[in-house]
């Protein structure tokens, strides 16, 4: 029987015929430790294995080598189970030539790959395959066993119990996210998973303030550079490297290792998830297939979103600010931390690049970065001084505060006035009036064409009389819809605390521009050759809107 000699395990025969470097392959899967199936547990393929090989009283010696596991990894893909390339490094160094398994699932899950190594891969090494159960398989004592049809068919069997496996997994993950419910093994910084419920997401204080900090600094005009500089400088640990030392067995795919620095990337995948307002957005990233581990990017449209699962840590105004800002070329110049007042906002209005900033005998001028850094025949100067830029963009956005503080003023006494009371009632009657205008003319299109049935007109008669209804039926439809138009306007009001109105009114006594200012009220400035401005202000489709309420409600109907 067997006996151990130099951390190896011998079993001898009375004459030796062949010497067997004998390994291991034990395997646990993600599923199988899901079902917690003791049966398939580490412990019991190693008890399994070791009793097989100590009942072998064949004429050949074994001598065990070593054991090699892969824990919790799926046997679809062999690439990622660094057991099994261990193992097949081990048989390039001639250190083995015979492999046990408890049974062909337990190596492989992908019958491809089954056929290539049963096949191919392990008879060109002179390596000896053994799995005892289900399927049992012995290359070496019975070869034509090895290639009976039932070995692919099992190959086959253990492949679809994958496939089905895994489509089982993503349809109860995908339900999760539909609900809003996290399913992720590791929260994302600032939150942690709820220890009584795992799928539910709690701030973590600590981290939740360097969140705060980093929305708080890039709004203040901080570059997402300086951002990670300051971090760094502070020693503030990186996402990664913090849940490490939380004692969390955090592995981050796309670090060096033990790198506890943060970086641009970093900062930039923080500004924009949504899950830092309170929405919970998975599904961004998916693996091809059961069999092909490699992970793809998935079409926003795709994505589960559920709003407001977990509490905020920034707030959504806050949050559409930064990514409006993320839109805009806001690099800063050399050895500046913060972004000068108009980066990212000013355009050639011809070109339509980016204007640069140059400093000149102390005064700040503004010049088309075609015309300056490319080619001076593509564009013109656009020459602008930021001295007469910065009274020009205050001076429109002081307009446009003016004319925001007096519509918010008629809109008051609009939604105070009893005048929507009468303009309600004379909506209803214009509607009811056209509705029987409509109707009336409808039944006379039907009657022309039992009149011409009849022999009372001609066809010539009927295709142009039905010409002429169908006129009056449409232009009537028209003017039906937009009365129903008015009088949604109407009913529903205006909210003089609308994101326009508030935005603008705010700011009802400014003499002086900031960053915050611009990057709340204007979407772009553009600059003429002859020194004109257009200023791009936010907020045009809710302007329109308040406008067409205020226009319903004062025109001549409404006394």
């Amino acid at each position: 029987m067997a006996r151990v000699a130099n951390r190896q395990n011998i079993v001898k025969a009375a004459s030796r015929n062949k010497v067997w470097y004998v390994a291991f392959y034990i395997r646990l899967s993600r599923e199988d430790k899901r079902g917690k199936d003791e049966s398939e547990s580490i412990t019991n393929q190693r008890l399994i294995l070791t009793d097989f090989l100590q009942q072998q009283d064949d004429d050949d010696e074994y001598i065990f080598v070593d054991e090699y596991v892969d824990d919790g990894v799926s046997g679809t893909t062999d690439e990622e189970r660094e057991g099994f390339q261990r193992l097949l490094t081990d048989i390039g160094k001639k250190k083995i030539n015979c492999v046990i398994v408890k049974n062909l699932a337990r190596s492989f899950r992908n019958n491809g790959h089954q056929s290539y190594y049963l096949g191919d891969w392990f008879p060109r090494n002179n390596v000896r395959f053994i799995s005892l159960y289900q399927q049992p398989v012995d290359t070496y004592k019975d070869p034509q066993n090895a290639q009976n049809i039932a070995v692919p068919v099992q190959g086959v069997l253990n492949e679809e119990h994958a496939r089905g496996t895994s489509e089982s997994v993503r349809r109860t993950f995908d339900k999760k996210r539909e609900k809003g419910l996290h399913i992720g093994s590791f929260a994302a910084y600032g939150y942690l998973k709820n220890s009584d419920e795992k799928n539910l997401l709690i701030i973590d204080e600590e981290a939740a303030e360097n969140v705060k900090s980093i929305y708080a600094w890039f709004l203040e005009g901080m570059s997402k550079n300086a951002i990670v500089r300051k971090l760094n400088e502070n020693g503030i640990l990186c996402p990664s490297a913090y849940k490490k030392s939380k004692g969390m067995k955090y592995k981050n795919p796309n670090s060096d290792g033990g790198n506890s620095l943060w970086c641009a990337m970093t900062v930039t995948d923080m500004l924009k998830n949504r899950i830092y307002v309170g929405d919970m957005v998975q599904g961004r990233y998916r693996i091809k297939s059961y069999k092909i581990h490699v992970q793809e990017t998935v079409p926003e449209e795709e994505w589960f979103i559920v709003e407001n699962t977990h509490e905020p840590i920034i707030s959504r105004e806050d949050f559409a600010k930064v990514q409006e800002l993320l839109k805009k070329d806001t690099r800063t110049a050399p050895k500046q931390k913060t972004l000068y007042l108009f980066s990212g906002i000013l355009r050639c209005v011809d070109c339509g690049k980016a204007m640069t900033r140059s400093a000149v005998k102390g005064n700040v001028y503004y010049y088309c970065r075609t015309y300056k850094s490319q080619s001076k025949a593509a564009c013109t100067k656009h020459a602008m001084k930021h001295n007469h830029l910065e009274q020009a963009v205050l001076y429109a956005v002081k307009q446009q505060v003016y004319v925001a503080v007096s519509l918010l003023e008629m809109v008051s006494r609009i939604n105070n006035a009893p005048l929507q009371k009468s303009m309600t009632i004379r909506l209803n009657e214009r509607i009811a009036a056209k509705e029987k205008e409509l109707s009336r003319i409808s039944r006379y299109k039907q009657s022309i064409y039992q009149d011409w049935k009849d022999g009372e007109i001609s066809h010539k008669d009927y295709r142009q009389m039905k010409e002429d209804y169908e006129l009056q039926i449409e232009a009537i439809s028209e003017v039906l819809d937009n009365l129903r138009k008015d009088k949604a306007e109407l009913e529903n009001g205006s909210n003089v605390e609308s994101p326009f109105l508030a935005a603008f009114w705010k700011y009802e006594n400014i003499n002086k521009l900031t960053r915050d200012i611009l990057i709340e009220l204007v979407d772009c400035i553009k600059v003429y050759e002859n020194g004109n401005i257009s200023v791009k202000l936010k907020f045009a489709n809710e302007y329109r809107r308040v406008a067409k309420y205020i226009e319903v409600n004062t025109s001549e109907d409404a006394v």
